[in-house]
């Protein structure tokens, strides 16, 4: 555990970071003319929900700091899902941004542009691979990387036409394209979407045994093991020890290509440039996004090895504005930015410190808080839901809220706690002081404003594939 001496050393004199961006507070006259309650009853008027947002109106940001329309400021401690990593708005990316959007934004793949080829150099020297095929969203980067072990397997594995399998996790998420959703064990994302895409088996993650169970039963037929080194959706769920080296030696044994989807956990959010790095792992493919596009623009990109990249030839895959000018140059800046400004070694040192404090309000309320867990700044407080029912962790974010910190629940029971990698210690603190408050001061008062739920949830959240309810907290 690093001491707080060495961590203030680190963040005022190694890293100074909060010296160079000198974001202040919001300027006198720039809060917006439309109210927050007026923007958000727009959006149910007029827009599809397919969200349950925390009922909060973004107006501006800047680094860790939120402002609503009336000029309130909140501390983001969800980075939107980890794509801020370098936190909102970041001086040298927007730069980026505004300097090459007044020259070229697209060129589409028809053509080439002067940018891409320097971002594909970038991101391929600073990862050790020998290419990149470029995409924008993270659900785009999968899909590709699910065609890519698919032509791999026929091609170099020698399976047999339409019998390649792809191998993922329970409890794991990949996106909501009809192919992700063909690997999820979650009810909302599959129910009504039938039929479900077919060569798709599911195995519990960091359970070696049942891996190589089923390497040894299907081996021939599977091209590989596509899976979250650190489960996001899930709940921020962290494999045991030793665990994603054993997946590195069975996925070689059984020739198997290991898919690792880093688009949240990688790009220094789990305190390494990558989550594999923690056990000096290297995947056969890596899917990077969210934070490679710096919270500017949707950028993703998948990473390998020409024997598995070449699989692939022209016209079989690609995307208008994958490689895009704009993107591109964005991209370069975000992972400036990252190294430049270390972020991985200052998510890995406050990460210690967020979860030492967080373990201390576990401490005061051991019926009410079930685990913390975590790397670096990818952090979850597990909620014990039997303890704290009527309330759910969504009611517990609703007050964080109000006390200025924003969070969002993944389940009924779990808070992530995903601040940009750029937070001060400062806000840092707030968003466990703020947690503690809420259950010291609000929950009581909470408890008894909501009707008790009498509905069993748990035959309804059983998993349509296994039958088990794999987000039950006791």
């Amino acid at each position: 555990m690093a001491s707080k001496k060495s961590l203030h050393r680190f963040l005022t004199g190694v890293w100074r970071g909060r010296q160079i961006r000198s974001f202040g507070a919001l300027p006198e006259g720039s809060a917006s003319s439309e109210s927050s309650q007026h923007l958000i009853n727009l959006e149910y008027n007029w827009l599809f929900c397919s969200y349950h947002p925390i009922p909060i109106v973004f107006s501006q940001a800047k680094g860790s700091s939120i402002w609503d329309p009336e000029g309130n400021k909140y501390v983001d401690f969800l980075s939107a899902y980890s794509a801020v990593n370098q936190g909102h708005c970041h001086p040298r990316i927007m730069k980026a941004l505004v300097e090459q959007a007044q020259k070229l934004t697209l060129s589409s793949r028809a053509f080439y542009n002067d940018r891409f080829p320097v971002f594909a150099e970038r991101l391929t020297s600073m990862f050790g691979y020998d290419m990149v095929l470029p995409m924008n969203t993270g659900a785009e980067g999968v899909e590709t990387a699910m065609k890519l072990a698919r032509k791999w397997g026929y091609l170099k594995k020698k399976i047999p036409r339409d019998e390649a399998i792809i191998v993922s996790c329970c409890g794991c998420f990949h996106g909501r394209t009809l192919a992700a959703i063909s690997m999820s064990c979650d009810n909302e994302a599959t129910r009504g979407f039938w039929p479900l895409l077919p060569g798709h088996l599911k195995v519990d993650f960091g359970d070696q045994a049942a891996l190589e169970k089923i390497f040894k039963e299907k081996g021939d037929q599977i091209a590989g093991f596509l899976f979250e080194p650190i489960q996001g959706e899930a709940g921020v769920i962290i494999p045991p020890d030793g665990y994603l080296q054993a997946v590195r030696d069975l996925c070689s044994k059984y020739n198997i290509l290991m898919i690792a989807d880093e688009i949240q956990s990688g790009l220094a959010r789990s305190g390494r440039m990558l989550a594999c790095d923690w056990e000096n792992v290297r995947p056969d493919v890596v899917i990077l996004g969210k934070a490679l596009g710096g919270g500017v623009l949707p950028v993703s990109a998948v990473l390998a090895d020409k024997d598995v990249m070449l699989c692939i030839q022209p016209g079989e895959h690609g995307s208008t504005f994958g490689g895009n000018p704009l993107a591109s140059a964005v991209a370069v800046a975000s992972l400036d930015v990252i190294r430049d400004e270390r972020l991985a070694e200052r998510s890995a040192q406050l990460g210690e410190e967020l979860r030492e404090q967080l373990v201390k309000v576990q401490r005061q309320f051991p019926n009410l808080i079930k685990e913390v867990r975590g790397k670096g700044l990818f952090n979850a407080v597990e909620l014990n839901s039997k303890a704290l029912s009527p309330v759910t962790a969504y009611d517990i974010c609703l007050r964080l809220k109000e006390r200025g910190v924003l969070a969002k629940p993944t389940h009924d029971s779990i808070i992530r706690l995903t601040p940009p990698l750029s937070i001060s210690l400062d806000e840092l603190h707030e968003g466990s002081k703020a947690l503690q408050a809420v259950l010291e001061l609000d929950l009581l008062k909470m408890k008894k404003e909501k009707p008790e739920n009498t509905t069993s949830h748990a035959a309804v959240d059983a998993c349509d594939r296994c039958g088990r309810n794999l987000y039950a907290s006791s």
